[in-house]
């Protein structure tokens, strides 16, 4: 396969400019320099970068993974040589403000630049776009001595950056985090503890590394109101930026992954000698809510990062069904007559489908995602609230629902493929492997969808989720005139009304005390408004299409393949919210009441 068709540009035009009018954002003062050619350009660079720097060492990277070498992180060198490349293009701030160096780009563009590094290589790209993610956190948190320190210099390329959450005993579970923060008289603190699966926690990549930390200060209260954010750097900086001593932060071993090799995982100790210097950013006992700030933007990144691998995955699988010949049509009955591409099976064609169903709704569901973060700039405070209270909500099913379900493309690609998928002769065993991490990590796909169901769902009296229905039910009126699209909105309908009913059913449950049994459901929830918002993106995607074909265009097997998608994911996908909202909503939960000795 060329290596250019692994990223599919007309689609990603598509979903910005004909579907989210993406330039519609040129209207606000942050983004008024900018237009559609910027954007553009930003896009073909990053593709440039991608395939030109990232794809050639994906394979190798996973081949040699990182070593721990006389107490050294060692990486194969081309992983240097693309961050290199990925930080000389000024993609760390891509998203930074003109007088700090930046792009100024809207985060939905910054998206699709991302998108097309993780295609490529997503292990490598990680390390960039983790620290970029810190230098977000700190623009928003930090004092402005600490962003010259600290940002500054990952905008620049020179800095990279972690997120230190995760202990060996506690896992995901926060509130037992043992790591303290003991102040000190300049006002630093001495920070003690262990930090397990820091991805890029140690490396020779640049400069320094700014770990930011959530520990305890010595005092505070119990669980996730008593923790705090910090600066950790791995080398200490002077007050005139310069690189000083070495803090005591230690590598104390390296995680051996199944996938996403290229980026190395890493066991950290800090204040093994009592001298482990950090800084405490914003106030003392809000580090979970600061912290949120990234993993949130993370979360947007590891539901594209997944989806993405998916559409790799697809597009390997695609190019081998139309080149591969074998076998004949079942009518075909002449054993001397040739064999057919593998895309003239009706089976093959039906994994295709739904490979193209998940990849292509889960980019939309990402980037609509992505940008509603830019819809926060707007002038009008209604567009902003509402903005935010979308985004709060779909963030958890950007997470798990793409990570899900680009798995489920993942495994179809495999088996498109057949034995050839199964082996290392062929990438789609590597992406499989890759996207095995989404579900896990940034919190896992369970406590996302506890998250939702337990808190977003509901939040303000279920404020966003009636603002998410509101909005399918505009779309579904804009198209109810359509012959061919109405029949979609009428099962959209009906699915959303199945949303508001669960919901509100749940809500009743948990405030009469059920809370356990309800959430242990929760994942059904998330699936279920998942496909919803999937399925009103697709209608959104038809409905583009169906104004393309009216106006008449060259590229009308493109736009009837939109409309053949929808179509596919309306009639086997998104029925399956029925039984989803069956188990939510069924008052009889004895089939769930396993004990533990029963096991």
């Amino acid at each position: 396969m060329d290596p250019r068709q692994l990223i599919d540009r007309r689609h990603l035009d598509f979903l910005l400019h004909e579907v989210l009018d993406v330039e519609d954002l040129c209207r606000y003062a942050r983004f008024a320099e900018h237009g559609r050619e910027t954007f553009a350009a930003a896009i073909d660079l990053a593709q440039q970068i991608a395939l030109d720097k990232f794809l050639p060492h994906n394979r190798k990277a996973d081949l040699q993974e990182p070593r721990l070498v006389d107490g050294q992180v060692e990486l194969i060198p081309e992983i240097g040589e693309a961050v290199a490349a990925f930080c000389a293009a000024g993609f760390p701030a891509v998203l930074a403000d003109y007088d700090r160096g930046g792009m100024q780009m809207p985060f939905v563009v910054g998206a699709a630049c991302d998108a097309l590094f993780c295609s490529a290589n997503a292990g490598t790209i990680a390390y960039p776009t983790l620290a970029r993610a810190a230098a977000n956190l700190l623009d928003v948190y930090a004092t402005d001595e600490q962003k010259r320190l600290y940002m500054q210099p990952i905008l620049e390329g020179r800095y990279f950056g972690t997120m230190c959450l995760s202990e060996p005993q506690a896992g995901s579970s926060l509130a037992d985090l043992r790591t303290t923060a003991t102040p000190q008289a300049d006002g630093s603190y001495r920070i003690s503890g262990a930090k397990m699966w820091i991805s890029a926690g140690d490396h020779e990549l640049g400069e320094n590394i700014v770990h930011l930390v959530l520990a305890r200060i010595h005092g505070a209260p119990a669980g996730v109101r008593g923790i705090s954010l910090f600066i950790v750097p791995r080398w200490r900086v002077d007050a005139d930026g310069r690189r000083g001593a070495r803090n005591d932060v230690r590598l104390a071993g390296l995680n051996h992954k199944m996938g996403q090799r290229a980026s190395v995982n890493t066991f950290l100790k800090f204040g093994e000698q009592g001298d482990c210097v950090g800084y405490l950013v914003g106030a003392p006992n809000n580090g979970l809510a600061q912290m949120f700030h990234m993993m949130n933007e993370e979360r947007i990144g590891v539901g594209l990062s997944a989806i993405q691998q998916a559409a790799a995955s697809y597009q390997y699988a695609l190019a081998y069904a139309r080149e591969r010949h074998q076998g004949r049509h079942p009518d075909q009955k002449d054993a001397a007559s040739p064999a057919v591409a593998l895309i003239e099976h009706a089976d093959v064609r039906r994994m295709l489908l739904l490979q193209k169903c998940y990849v292509e709704g889960g980019q939309m569901l990402a980037f609509d995602a992505a940008l509603l973060v830019d819809r926060q700039h707007d002038a009008d405070e209604q567009v902003r609230e509402h903005s935010h209270l979308l985004l709060e909500l779909l963030t958890p099913i950007v997470k798990a629902w793409n990570s899900d379900y680009a798995l489920r493309a993942n495994d179809l690609a495999i088996q498109v493929f057949g034995g050839y998928g199964y082996t290392r002769d062929y990438p789609v065993e590597q992406c499989w492997r890759d996207n095995r991490i989404n579900p896990i990590h940034e919190g896992t796909n369970g406590i996302q969808a506890l998250d939702l169901l337990g808190r977003k769902a509901l939040m303000r009296d279920g404020a966003a989720l009636r603002l998410l229905l509101q909005r399918i039910a505009q779309t579904c009126a804009q198209v109810a005139d359509d012959a061919t699209l109405a029949p979609f909105a009428a099962d959209l309908q009906r699915a959303a009304g199945l949303v508001g009913t669960v919901t509100q059913a749940a809500g009743r449950q948990m405030a009469a005390g059920e809370v356990r049994a309800v959430l242990a459901n929760a994942g059904h929830y998330l699936h279920l408004l998942g496909h919803v918002a999937v399925a009103w993106g697709w209608l959104r995607m038809a409905a583009a299409a169906q104004r393309a074909l009216a106006a008449g265009t060259a590229e009308a097997d493109f736009y009837a393949g939109k409309l053949q998608s929808c179509r596919a994911f309306f009639a086997t996908e998104l029925p399956q919210v029925e039984l989803a909202a069956r188990l939510i909503g069924a008052t009889d939960r004895s089939a769930y009441d396993m004990r533990d000795a029963w096991f």
